[in-house]
C-alpha cells in the first residue's frame, strides 16, 4: 500500500447505508449560521453517483415550490451527519438526468419491492420464532 492510499483510507468515511440512483434519500447536513450550527434535512431523489474514494459524490434532486433544486454532496464530507433511505427506486439507468425535463406524476419513480430493507424481513422472522405463551388456567 502506497503512502497516498494509506492517507486516503484514513480519511474515508462510511455513511453506513448503501443507496444508488433512483432512491429517495434524506440527507442530514450541518449548516453554520453565524456562530450557531444546526442540522438541516434535504430530501429528494438521487439522480447520480460519481467518482470513487475520497472524491465520491452524489447528486440529490427535489422540487421545492415548483422549482427543481439539485444539490451535490461529497460522501466523505464532515458536514454530512447521516443519510437515510426513504424509498428504494426501480430504475434501469445509472444517471437520471431525464427527470429534469419531467414534472408532476411523470417524474415519479416506482418503488423496487425486491430491494426493500432486510429489517422488515427480520422483524417478521423473529415474530415467527418466538413460541406462544401458554395460558395459565385459573
Amino acid at each position: 500500500m502506497s503512502l497516498l492510499d494509506h492517507v486516503n483510507s484514513l480519511q474515508k468515511k462510511s455513511l453506513g447505508v448503501s443507496f444508488k440512483a433512483g432512491d429517495q434519500v434524506k440527507v442530514y447536513f450541518k449548516v453554520v449560521e453565524g456562530g450557531n450550527e444546526r442540522i438541516q434535512v434535504f430530501e429528494g431523489v438521487v439522480i447520480r453517483m460519481k467518482g470513487s474514494g475520497l472524491s465520491e459524490t452524489f447528486t440529490v434532486r427535489k422540487v421545492s415550490f415548483g422549482v427543481g433544486v439539485e444539490r451535490i454532496f461529497p460522501v466523505n464530507s464532515p458536514r454530512i451527519d447521516k443519510v437515510e433511505v426513504a424509498r428504494r427506486g426501480k430504475v434501469r439507468r445509472a444517471k437520471l438526468y431525464y427527470l429534469r425535463d419531467l414534472s408532476g406524476k411523470a417524474a415519479r419513480i416506482s418503488e423496487d419491492s425486491s430491494r426493500r430493507e432486510s429489517s422488515a424481513k427480520s422483524v417478521k422472522s423473529e415474530a415467527k420464532e418466538q413460541p406462544s405463551q401458554p395460558s395459565a388456567a385459573n
